[in-house]
């Protein structure tokens, strides 16, 4: 009872910190709000059970990883935000293809990780009730792709997009206050000297394409470039790398706390792990996670439907409009939700979203070839490989 109401004076005092309006009219929080959405939504609540359950007391090197991976795929979109305009005018026209080829890629990726969120969302929506079973978590997130749908063919996404600032906001203090409680758990384990080491599940060739498949879990630092309409281009080169090191620090504390303190039999390998681990740290935890889940997931699926649509009708000089394209999205989507699991989703979606890296990466790449800049473009290349690896030998969790 007493940590349970450490945790929620910690989320109450997060909040009020994160409302105050000296933060809220700070302008790089206000740009980082929008990767930070992403980087630490819907990969928070899965990737600390898949990586404990999959690499046991090696989670939180895989965990590193792939926030490395990340910040350098981040610094590779960072270095064509600075140096694209800079190119020499005789190679601007490959370097514009390969960019309009990378923003539909984008846009392909939102599809299909909107059905990550939703499928999420039915997921953890069920999950402390009595009808928690694959069917009704389907059948909710076939509800909820119909209200987005409804919302954005006939009223657009305005007055939903107003959400994110307060969704994130309640995101960073549920995970403050799951933070300390993992923090008591782990402590009381280490001051008795129970802390668990598992063995890990996969070694080998298998580990890392299981890695592969999870780079979307700590996607989301892109969105910064799209933000020019709001922000100039400093700010939006601080936010994105900004909220990189933010989404680093809670992550590695996070897969920290969580990997040494249960057993392999404890650890039930599904999208909603975490609501049951979180049970014996405090009975709080549970509800305050699906809460957070709920308004992220939804969030995150409202933000990615209009990206999409807005995204595709530029590219398409408007001859497809956004509510054509909310209308493909929907079909994928519902496609998706009921032919494929969870975890098959989070892997389609990293080979998406690999896609986009790898051609930026080949975009900095060229960029630094012709500004004879060696060591980036080998750096840059060397990116775009690992993209293509990605995108060819990224495998799903087996739940």
């Amino acid at each position: 009872m007493l940590l349970s109401s450490a945790i929620l004076l910690t989320v109450v005092a997060t909040g009020l910190l994160l409302w105050l309006p000296r933060v809220r009219r700070s302008v790089t929080w206000r740009a980082m709000t929008t990767p930070l959405a992403s980087i630490i939504g819907s990969g928070f609540l899965v990737l600390g059970p898949i990586l404990d359950a999959q690499y046991g007391r090696y989670a939180p090197l895989v965990m590193a990883a792939l926030c490395i991976g990340a910040y350098l795929y981040g610094a590779a979109i960072r270095y064509n935000m600075v140096t694209i305009d800079a190119v020499h005018r005789e190679s601007q026209r490959l370097v514009r293809q390969l960019d309009t080829l990378a923003s539909w890629s984008l846009g392909f990726a939102y599809i299909v990780s909107v059905a990550y969120y939703l499928n999420l969302f039915g997921a953890f929506g069920v999950s402390l009730t009595a009808a928690n079973d694959p069917l009704n978590a389907r059948l909710l997130t076939t509800a909820v792709f119909a209200v987005i749908l409804f919302v954005g063919w006939t009223r657009g996404f305005r007055s939903l997009e107003r959400m994110e600032y307060v969704s994130v906001g309640a995101k960073l203090a549920i995970i403050a206050g799951l933070l300390l409680g993992l923090a008591v758990y782990f402590g009381d384990r280490l001051s008795t000297g129970s802390l668990i080491f598992n063995a890990a599940e996969l070694s080998g060739w298998p580990a890392i394409t299981l890695a592969f498949g999870l780079i979307v879990t700590v996607q989301g630092f892109e969105t910064s470039r799209y933000l020019g309409a709001t922000y100039d281009r400093a700010v939006r080169l601080r936010s994105m790398k900004w909220a990189q090191w933010v989404s680093t620090a809670i992550y590695m504390t996070y897969v920290l706390l969580l990997a040494y303190v249960f057993e392999r039999g404890e650890l039930k390998l599904s999208e909603t792990a975490i609501v049951g681990m979180m049970v014996v740290v405090a009975p709080i935890l549970p509800v305050l996670l699906v809460a957070a889940a709920l308004a992220a997931q939804f969030s995150a699926a409202v933000a990615d439907t209009s990206g999409s649509g807005g995204l595709v009708a530029e590219l398409s000089d408007n001859r497809v409009s956004p509510r054509m394209a909310y209308l493909v999205l929907g079909v994928v989507g519902l496609l998706l939700t009921w032919a494929a699991d969870i975890f098959e989703i989070i892997s389609y979606a990293s080979r998406a979203f690999a896609i986009y890296y790898a051609l930026q990466a080949l975009i900095a790449a060229l960029t630094a070839w012709r500004r004879r800049d060696i060591w980036r473009c080998l750096g840059f290349g060397a990116l775009a490989v690992l993209g293509a690896l990605i995108i060819v030998f990224g495998q799903p969790v087996e739940g």
